[in-house]
């Protein structure tokens, strides 16, 4: 029997039971894996509250792992037993072993470790994306980065640097600041204590920035426009302090003909081509050391509900795992 957080209702982090599961043999399409390690992320914390919606209850939480097959279904080609593997876009992650369709999984390049695997899938694809596709980032470009010393940011402040980008963030802490400026940051900005609009427009001479990403949501609207250039990008992709609310797209026009996308990672690996050109992007440049993995915390997995309680208090900086 399999060991995993089930959540049979919405709410808090004690909502998040470990109970043992039964574990059928792997479906058609499937493979069943032992999991290593368990990556924890914000929207582990949207689907347990109801922010998003599980298609029903009860439900086994997470996104994102890493671990090695240990069988495999019928109609299965590219896997076998054995073979080291990592996914970050599969729901039901929070458990010790799982069947999971083998079009969501990835082998993991001997060189990267499996628990940095299962660090960096969904937060690293998600860099990928934002700094690659959502908007070309490269010599010239300067962009803010919110939660600059969160998982996905301190991918992506290496990953802009390495692009040629001039790299702000903000953060809320001086040891978060610290940790961010090793990781790629230019400035970073602590937003408990300084006027973070004020501030980007000094350090941009008042032009403002190309491009600004934020996975904070409600505290940081809709002051974050005020950060952008004219025709610039607002690239929102997380709710980490609550759902924007009361958006109007004119406020676009008045912040000076913005751009506005709400991109999810989702969108860029819907097909298996764009899921492995994303993957073999971020091994690419994990491999060249040009963007380092950061896991900054470990929690059993049986401690999931700690474990998002503080993350959701901000206790927590790059990336943390659960281990079964």
């Amino acid at each position: 029997m399999a060991q995993a957080i089930v959540i049979r209702e919405l709410g808090g982090p004690e909502v998040l039971k470990y109970e043992g599961v039964s574990l059928d043999p792997p479906g058609p399409g499937e493979v069943q894996i032992r999991q290593v390690a368990i990556g924890l992320n914000f929207i582990d914390v949207y689907f347990r509250t109801g922010l998003y919606k599980s298609e029903s209850l009860p439900f086994i939480p997470g996104k994102e792992g890493a671990g090695i097959i240990t069988a495999v279904g019928d109609n299965v080609a590219g896997f076998a037993v054995g073979d080291r593997v990592a996914y970050g876009t599969s729901d039901g992650a929070y458990a010790s072993e799982r069947n999971i369709d083998a079009h969501q999984l990835l082998k993991v390049p001997d060189e990267i470790p499996l628990e940095t695997a299962a660090a960096m899938m969904l937060k690293g694809m998600t860099a990928q994306y934002l700094l690659n596709q959502t908007y070309e980032v490269g010599p010239g470009t300067t962009i803010l980065f919110h939660a600059a010393a969160g998982g996905v940011g301190l991918i992506a402040g290496q990953w802009a640097k390495a692009l040629g980008a001039t790299v702000i963030g903000t953060a809320g802490s001086q040891a978060k600041i610290d940790l961010a400026l090793a990781h790629g940051y230019d400035h970073v900005i602590n937003y408990n204590s300084e006027n973070f609009v004020s501030r980007v427009k000094q350090l941009t001479g008042g032009k403002g920035v190309d491009v600004a990403y934020d996975s904070v949501g409600r505290d940081t609207f809709p002051a974050t426009l005020d950060c952008i250039r004219p025709r610039g990008l607002w690239v929102s992709f997380g709710n980490a302090s609550g759902p924007v609310e009361n958006f109007g797209i004119g406020i676009l026009a008045q912040k000076g003909s913005l751009f506005a996308t709400r991109p999810t990672l989702y969108s860029y690996v819907s097909t298996r081509a764009t899921l492995e050109a994303c993957a073999n992007s971020l091994f690419d440049i994990v491999r060249s050391n040009k963007v380092r993995i950061n896991i900054n915390q470990t929690y059993p997995l049986s401690d999931a509900g700690r474990a998002q309680a503080d993350l959701e208090s901000r206790k927590t900086s790059g990336t943390t795992l659960l281990i079964p």
